[in-house]
């Protein structure tokens, strides 16, 4: 029931999908003047909702209710599957995927499937080549670039509980957890060898199939790593990043710099 008739000609239009009200910048429809009036504030930079921890300023009152769980530390919504906490509910719908396997968003060039729709966003670089975030190199995520800036400063923010090694990544972290445990629960169907991680396996299994969904751009040759397609491009660029320190001499990857500095350490 309503107490105003506005108020059901509003609920009426959730119906009809009615969008009668369109920005005049990009022509956006909406259904209410005020949704209207707060997607206008992405056209004018508008963002009135200040965080009194950080300074912080967002276009809603919502989006700055969120943020500031980053400082009180609330995480509301809650896994029934695992009981993993997360403080916005399009994270705990992203999370749900892990546990049901749906992978929505798929991409129109190599059809491989995602669970979030930034996850394909990202992806989709591997085969346009942008790199929108700029050090002094070019990377394809935010996440990445900032990882990357963490070289120059030295920061090694993440340590393994059980040895107190330090990471600059999460990842590596990850990946390093992975040697204080003898688990190897994915196991290849084809050969038998079994694998700390699901991501190992898919790229083991490479070996079987023959695929390699990474190419050059320059000569087209295929590749089934992205590390091992950008260490190939290289003989494109001429880059060789890799310097010994005992002579200087430069190499295209860092096995080659191993291979080399056995040389100086007989």
């Amino acid at each position: 029931l309503f107490a105003r008739s506005g108020s059901f000609s509003n609920h009426r239009r959730l119906h009809r999908n009615e969008k009668r009200h369109h920005c005049p910048e990009c022509n956006k429809g909406f259904q209410q003047r005020i949704d209207l009036r707060i997607h206008q504030r992405i056209h004018t930079g508008e963002k009135p909702y200040l965080c009194s921890q950080c300074l912080k300023a967002f276009t809603t009152s919502g989006a700055l209710r969120v943020h500031l769980r980053t400082h009180t530390g609330e995480k509301p919504y809650e896994c029934k599957d695992c009981g993993k906490m997360f403080c916005q509910l399009g994270g705990l719908k992203v999370h749900r995927r892990v546990h049901s396997g749906e992978r929505p968003y798929v991409c129109s060039v190599c059809e491989k499937r995602f669970k979030g729709h930034a996850n394909l966003i990202t992806h989709k670089r591997i085969h346009t080549g942008e790199k929108p975030y700029r050090c002094t190199v070019s990377f394809g995520a935010f996440c990445q670039l900032k990882e990357h800036q963490q070289c120059h400063k030295g920061e090694k923010p993440y340590s393994c509980s059980e040895c107190g090694k330090c990471f600059r990544r999460s990842f590596d972290l990850k990946m390093h957890l992975n040697t204080h445990s003898e688990a190897r629960p994915h196991l290849c169907s084809e050969c038998g060898k079994s694998f700390r991680r699901a991501a190992e396996l898919r790229i083991h299994l490479r070996v079987h199939t023959g695929e390699k969904p990474y190419p050059c751009s320059v000569c087209g040759m295929g590749f089934k790593q992205t590390s091992q397609l950008k260490v190939h491009e290289r003989t494109h660029t001429g880059e060789r990043p890799f310097p010994c320190p005992d002579c200087g001499k430069t190499f295209k990857d860092k096995r080659s710099l191993l291979t080399h500095q056995r040389v100086h350490h007989k």
